[in-house]
């Protein structure tokens, strides 16, 4: 029985991909989040949630990106020059961020101008996700086995609107993280704040979800022929069910339940986005096969995933597991 490695590799790097927006996703929204706390305090405490997370989180990014590049180069190289603005920004915001949460800590002087550079970084880098995210749900247009669009193909009112839910679901990721760390003003303030960029998020996804099947009847008929309507109608309605818990979890200032449900959303959306453009890589031009590098190379690079994902995943369990509980500022490692 032949192993179809190409789909194997498709999974990996949905897997990295997902992995890295529910968890870069939650210090991102730290980032977004600085602006509602202005005390210095305040602001130490959410970077100190973060700090012994945030860089291991991005190797996701990292694992994400690289394997499209070696498992499916023809993706890579159609992919890339339709995003290369918003990636390109993305990267710098990512930089930036970077730079500014360590300098914080270490130039008072200056920590102001580096908290504000910390706030943009963050909501730059995903408002350029979303960007990304808009402009592969649309379409990309291909001719032959190249990009065929125009360079600002990837600013649309569909793609603005994707960029700004992704900003408030990182937000609302980051609400529900810091619900989970603090205590006293700063998590009142998190509850508070959850809200709204909870309302913006269900109503990005509502409007994926109708906008979607409307735009390519492909979508809509896998969504809505019989019996697909029976056996996929729990995405849907588990989405609307974690709304609601989630929703309560606020209204009853329940610590866990907030940040797992925002979790669960994204996960079911991914899920969502999986099932409408499954096999296309490239929607709607190239499918994961027709993308895929060849059987030797997939095999080769597997064996390596087999050894590395199992490190990367006990790491960053043990990280989690060691620093769990409330965040205590003084023993932050800054």
């Amino acid at each position: 029985m032949a192993v179809d490695l190409a789909l194997i590799w498709a999974f990996l790097i949905a897997f990295a991909v997902l992995a890295y927006v529910v968890l870069d996703g939650f210090d991102l929204g730290i980032g977004i989040l600085f602006p509602w706390f202005r005390r210095a305090e305040e602001r130490d405490l959410l970077s100190a949630s973060i700090a012994p997370v945030w860089d291991g989180n991005e190797t996701w990014l990292i694992l994400g990106g690289g394997g499209l590049f070696a498992a499916f180069p023809l993706a890579y190289a159609v992919v890339m020059p339709a995003f290369y603005a918003p990636i390109t920004i993305m990267l710098l915001g990512l930089v930036f961020r970077g730079v500014a949460f360590e300098f914080r800590h270490r130039s008072k002087r200056w920590e102001t101008l580096w908290d504000i550079g910390f706030w943009a970084g963050s909501t730059l880098a995903a408002f350029c996700q979303g960007l990304a995210l808009g402009t592969w749900i649309q379409g990309i247009e291909v001719a032959g086995r190249s990009y065929a669009g125009g360079w600002f193909d990837w600013l649309t009112p569909f793609s603005v609107a994707t960029g700004v839910a992704l900003v408030c679901g990182y937000a609302l990721l980051g609400c529900g993280w810091l619900i989970l760390k603090s205590e006293g003003a700063p998590q009142d303030r998190a509850f508070r704040l959850a809200k709204p960029f909870f309302a913006v998020l269900v109503a990005g996804i509502v409007a994926v979800s109708i906008w979607s099947p409307f735009h390519h009847p492909s979508i809509a008929a896998r969504w809505f022929s019989w019996p697909n309507l029976a056996v996929l109608s729990p995405v849907p309605l588990l989405v609307a069910l974690l709304a609601w818990r989630a929703w309560r979890a606020l209204e009853r200032r329940e610590e866990r339940a907030p940040f797992l449900c925002a979790l669960g959303l994204f996960v079911l959306s991914f899920i969502g986005l999986g099932i409408s453009f499954y096999p296309l890589i490239v929607p709607f031009e190239i499918t994961i096969h027709e993308a895929a590098a060849p059987d030797s190379s997939l095999g080769f690079m597997l064996v390596g995933a087999a050894i590395l994902l199992p490190i990367i995943l006990a790491y960053t369990g043990y990280a989690y597991w060691i620093f769990r509980g409330k965040t205590d500022v003084s023993e932050s490692y800054h």
